[in-house]
C-alpha cells in the first residue's frame, strides 16, 4: 500500500473501529441474555401430540405425512377437513352450504366418509344437494354437529348428545369405537382442530331418504 493509500484509509478505520466494537458488545449481550443458556425459555414449543383411534386411522396420514393429526391441531376446522383424504364429499358439502362459520368455535363434528355418502345417495341426488338443494344439505350437515369440543370418550360418557339442529343421538362405546344413533361408528376419532374435535364416521346421519343405487351408471369415485 502506498503512503497516500494509507493516509486515505486511516480516517475510515478510525470511524469503523468504535462501531465494530459496539456491535460486537451488543451481540455478546444478546447471547448472554437469551441464547447462552440452554435452559432459557426461548426454545420453540414441542409439536402437539394428537392420538386418533379407530380401524381406519392406519390408512390415513401419519408421522410427518401432510395431513397427519398433529399438523391439523391448530388449523380452523374447515381447513383441517381438507387434509383428511376420506372426507372430500363432506368438505365439499361444507363449502357448498357456507357452513364453515359454524365450525369456528367449540363444536364436535361427526364427519361421514366419502364411502358413507356413496352408500346413502345416488350420484344424481348428491349432485342436486351440492349444486341446488344446498339448504337441505345444510340441514343434513347440522345433524352431524354437536356443541362443545367433545373427545370420543366424552361422547360415550354422555350417552346422549343433541346436535345443533336439535336431533338427539344416542352414543355407546365398544372398545375404541363409539356407535352413534345405533347406525354409524367412529372409524377414526379424535382429530383436533382449532376449537373443534372431528370424528370420522362410517354412515350418514339424519332423515334424508337413501337413494343409492338409483343411478344406472353407479357412483362417481370419491
Amino acid at each position: 500500500m502506498t503512503d497516500s493509500q494509507s493516509r486515505a484509509a486511516t480516517p475510515v478505520s478510525r470511524r469503523l473501529l468504535p462501531i465494530a466494537g459496539a456491535t460486537l458488545a451488543a451481540l455478546l449481550l444478546v447471547v448472554v441474555a437469551g441464547g447462552g443458556n440452554g435452559d432459557a425459555g426461548t426454545a420453540a414449543p414441542a409439536p402437539a401430540t394428537v392420538t386418533v383411534t379407530g380401524p381406519l386411522c392406519d390408512l390415513l396420514p401419519t408421522g410427518d405425512e401432510p395431513g397427519h393429526p398433529a399438523a391439523l391441531a391448530d388449523q380452523p376446522a374447515a381447513q383441517a377437513l381438507q387434509w383428511i383424504p376420506v372426507l372430500t364429499t363432506f368438505e365439499a358439502a361444507v363449502r357448498a352450504t357456507g357452513l364453515a362459520d359454524e365450525l369456528t368455535g367449540d363444536v364436535t363434528i361427526l364427519a361421514p366418509t366419502d364411502d358413507a355418502f356413496a352408500t346413502k345417495f345416488s350420484r344424481t341426488n348428491l349432485d342436486e344437494l351440492l349444486l341446488r338443494d344446498t339448504g337441505e344439505l345444510r340441514d343434513l350437515l347440522r345433524d352431524h354437529l354437536v356443541s362443545g369440543v367433545l373427545p370420543v370418550a366424552d361422547l360415550v360418557a354422555a350417552g346422549t348428545v343433541t346436535t345443533v339442529s336439535g336431533s338427539s343421538l344416542a352414543v355407546t362405546g365398544r372398545g375404541q369405537v363409539a356407535r352413534v344413533d345405533d347406525l354409524a361408528e367412529t372409524v377414526c376419532a379424535d382429530y383436533q382442530a382449532a376449537g373443534a374435535r372431528i370424528h370420522v364416521i362410517d354412515e350418514v346421519l339424519g332423515d334424508l331418504p337413501t337413494t343409492a343405487g338409483q343411478d344406472d351408471d353407479g357412483h362417481p369415485a370419491h
